[in-house]
């Protein structure tokens, strides 16, 4: 099937802890969907059957709870396919958004996923009812080719949005199209956790998921591309990836993603917004990757090496362990708590820069708290070890390499970024022995990051 997602530069309002009215509030939301609908356009045009937007792309960020207000729509959560809010725009106040996004979806008979903030009055009286007497949920709606309102998503895993709620209890949210059977939807920082991402897709056997997010890439584990790509890795699924385009925050990495190829957009450089449009194939449950296969794989448990010495530095704000990898070629192997990460390699050339194998195994603490495994070959900033961990973005360095790991979980991310962030596809991965492994002969480009990212979700 053909599918679109755009990474929109949000028109943000330049003082979002202001109050307004509901007028100036629409007037500033109207902006960005002009945009929305050239978009929608275009990508039909282009024969996308189904387009997806930003989260946050629609009334930007750093709002209180009460400054957001005039932004909220009113969508009901138990409507699903009943109401086409183009066609009945009545049934409901509060619903300008809705109604717009709607209407795009039925001129144009495209599918249409979009991010909005949305309002449900509560009583007082319910135990999680805030006491302003209502719900604000940061919501991903999905409309069919018709307009109608398909399903709505309500984002369980908040980054820091202060403006709110959780909702009470996650939702599993899904569609049905003609083109691709069932569609699951979950934002931004839900990827991180088992709910209710890992649930919805394990429960309904979901195939392709669809992934609104305002994303701040965080080198050299959390960059957006590189995890998205893993995320459709590990769980065998099509990801359609919307991300903001706001470079001065780090935010910029959108893409159309299948287990074994990627159309991906990064761009730290320039402004503007981008459209990706992408055939790609609908995945059925019996389609297998490298990572449900056997496949050969040096992987052993060796003693006696003369192991380089290890030191400590921090990455993504953890404390990893890391050994150097000199040379052109070697066996290393580097272990904290019950975690240790072997790596054999070769290098085509030696170059004058310095890489490391990390290993950390615990509960990452900053921005969010959630447990980790992690091995990692990275490219260092520098020549001396304290530079290990920090955020690269070119490398020269072709290296041919296994790397593996007794993990723990089978929650397996598997992470390999070349120079200039730009992804790359593993030749074998996936168990031996009670070890996960990932082989490359050859990066097409140099090599940034290959590493194993697992999420020990019960340890959280």
């Amino acid at each position: 099937y053909v599918a679109a997602v755009y990474e929109h530069e949000s028109v943000l309002s330049p003082s979002p802890a202001a109050l307004v009215g509901r007028r100036a509030a629409l007037e500033l939301m109207g902006r960005n969907l002009d945009i929305y609908e050239q978009q929608v356009l275009a990508a039909a045009r282009q024969g996308a059957q189904i387009i997806v937007f930003p989260e946050d792309g629609i009334h930007g960020f750093n709002f209180t709870r009460s400054s957001i207000y005039p932004y909220l729509d009113f969508v009901p959560n138990s409507l699903s396919g009943k109401w086409n809010p183009c066609r009945e725009p009545y049934l409901f106040n509060d619903t300008e958004v809705v109604q717009r996004l709607s209407c795009m979806a039925l001129k144009n008979k495209v599918f249409l996923v979009a991010n909005l903030g949305t309002k449900q009055p509560c009583e007082r009286a319910e135990p999680r009812c805030p006491p302003d007497g209502r719900y604000q949920f940061n919501t991903n709606a999905a409309f069919g080719a018709d307009g109608a309102l398909l399903a709505t998503y309500r984002k369980h895993n908040l980054y820091f949005e202060d403006a709110f709620d959780t909702p009470p209890e996650p939702d599993y949210a899904f569609f049905d199209t003609p083109f691709a059977g069932k569609v699951g939807m979950f934002t931004c920082f839900d990827i991180l956790f088992f709910e209710p991402a890992v649930n919805l897709i394990r429960q309904y056997n979901l195939k392709q998921i669809v992934y609104p997010t305002a994303w701040m890439n965080q080198l050299p584990l959390l960059s957006a591309v590189e995890f998205q790509q893993a995320f459709a890795t590990a769980f065998n699924v099509n990801i359609l990836a919307a991300n903001i385009h706001h470079p001065t925050l780090g935010m910029t990495g959108s893409g159309i993603y299948t287990p074994v190829k990627s159309f991906i957009y990064h761009n730290m450089e320039s402004y503007g917004g981008k459209l990706i449009v992408a055939e790609i194939p609908v995945i059925t449950a019996d389609y297998k990757t490298n990572l449900e296969k056997e496949t050969p794989g040096r992987v052993s448990e060796k003693g006696n090496e003369q192991s380089p010495p290890s030191f400590y530095a921090e990455m993504m704000y953890d404390n990893f362990t890391f050994v150097p990898v000199w040379g052109e070629k070697g066996e290393l192997r580097v272990c904290a708590n019950t975690l240790c990460c072997y790596l054999s390699y070769r290098r085509a050339v030696l170059t004058d820069e310095l890489y490391a194998l990390g290993v950390f195994d615990g509960l990452h603490t900053v921005h969010g708290t959630y447990y980790v495994q992690a091995c990692a070959l990275v490219k260092c900033g520098g020549l001396s070890f304290s530079t290990c961990g920090q955020e690269v973005t070119d490398a020269t360095a072709l290296i041919d390499f296994q790397l593996w790991g007794n993990m723990s979980t089978p929650y397996i991310f598997p992470l390999l970024l070349t120079s200039g962030i730009t992804l790359d596809f593993a030749d074998h991965m996936g168990w031996k022995n009670n070890h996960y492994f990932l082989s490359k002969n050859r990066t097409s480009f140099g090599l940034l990051t290959a590493a194993l990212y697992g999420r020990w979700y019960e340890k959280d």
